[in-house]
């Protein structure tokens, strides 16, 4: 069975600590006092256990034992069905891990079932036992205190997030290839982030609401709203770390579009300095090649060619080599080729 503690408290004392779920179902009705039992990912057998004994709803023991859940408040009869996603930053990783806890409260019981490490319930145990008259509310105590702690635990996560963003803006404009990269991870962080802490919102001002089908004592009240200004100043710090990631994505793609742009550009740039290059040679190869082909010809050794013995042939093949050489020059020149 993976009890991770189990005690029966007596206004708001701890008074019992049975050695089994029996006998702690035997012992709280015996002294009438509240049990609080907290599991680490038991099975779907020891779930079904102890909601048949505390007669849960079978929707609500379907959702404790797939996981995998939304932030949610659900009432069932005198039972309520809380999940919450806690979560915390590992510093080394530069992420955010999510965990998963699910808590029923019932008249005379709290029962919490963790899926992660976080929250550390021992810690709200610890606090709560060292405040009885606290305590001495009963499970609303505990729900009270267990939402306190996993907003509490918002904190450090809003921090991280918003020093990787501040990593991410001096990236993004430092030609850092793998920015993207982050970016979009981020996102999906700050996203998670947000599926989390939105729904409290909701679900404390129906524990604070009135007319709702549960109700909730008045000390208990003016506490939860202190827990509801936490998490309004986390969703708030999250919904901008959402809209700076999406301006940070378009940024990134108006930069890129911009290098693509000046490469282009400076790819075309050389293009048409070649063009050029190719030009000048192609004029100058033509222009050297006229007269070299009237040399050529008059210089054939045939015995029979027109004006072979003509006085006047040496001169005019040289004027007609140069003439043809200007002509080509000033076409060149006129079609801006030279």
């Amino acid at each position: 069975m993976p009890l991770v503690d189990n005690a029966v408290y007596v206004d708001g004392r701890r008074r019992l600590e049975p050695d089994s779920l029996d006998e702690t179902f035997e012992l709280m009705r015996q002294v009438q006092g509240m049990a609080w039992i907290g599991m680490y990912r038991p099975d779907d057998e020891e779930i079904q256990a102890i909601a048949r004994e505390f007669s849960l709803h079978h929707l609500s023991v379907e959702d404790a034992s797939k996981g995998h859940q939304r932030a949610k408040l659900e009432h069932y009869q005198d039972t309520l069905f809380v999940v919450l996603r806690p979560a915390r930053y590992l510093d080394r990783e530069e992420r955010v891990e999510f965990g998963e806890v699910h808590v029923f409260v019932g008249p005379d019981f709290v029962l919490t079932i963790r899926h992660a490490e976080a929250p550390d319930l021992g810690r709200v145990r610890t606090r709560l036992e060292g405040t009885p008259e606290l305590l001495a509310m009963g499970p609303d105590a505990v729900l009270y205190a267990i939402l306190d702690e996993v907003v509490d635990g918002y904190e450090p996560v809003a921090n991280g997030l918003e020093n990787d963003i501040d990593e991410i803006e001096n990236d993004l404009f430092g030609g850092n290839p793998g920015v993207a990269r982050r970016i979009y991870r981020l996102h999906r962080e700050v996203i998670e982030f947000q599926r989390a802490t939105q729904p409290l919102q909701g679900m404390i001002e129906t524990l604070q609401g009135d007319g709702s089908q549960y109700t909730i004592d008045n000390e208990l009240g003016r506490r939860l709203r202190d827990v509801q200004d936490h998490v309004i100043r986390v969703v708030d710090r999250v919904n901008t770390f959402r809209a700076l990631l999406q301006n940070a994505l378009t940024v990134h793609s108006t930069l890129v579009a911009q290098r693509q742009n000046a490469e282009m550009q400076r790819m075309t740039e050389t293009s048409l300095k070649q063009n050029e290059e190719v030009k000048r040679i192609s004029s100058w190869a033509a222009i050297l090649f006229a007269p070299t082909l009237i040399a050529s010809i008059y210089g054939m050794n045939f015995d029979v060619m027109p004006e072979l013995h003509w006085a006047l042939g040496y001169p005019f093949a040289i004027v007609m080599m140069i003439g043809m050489g200007m002509g080509l020059y000033w076409t060149f020149k006129r079609n801006d080729w030279l």
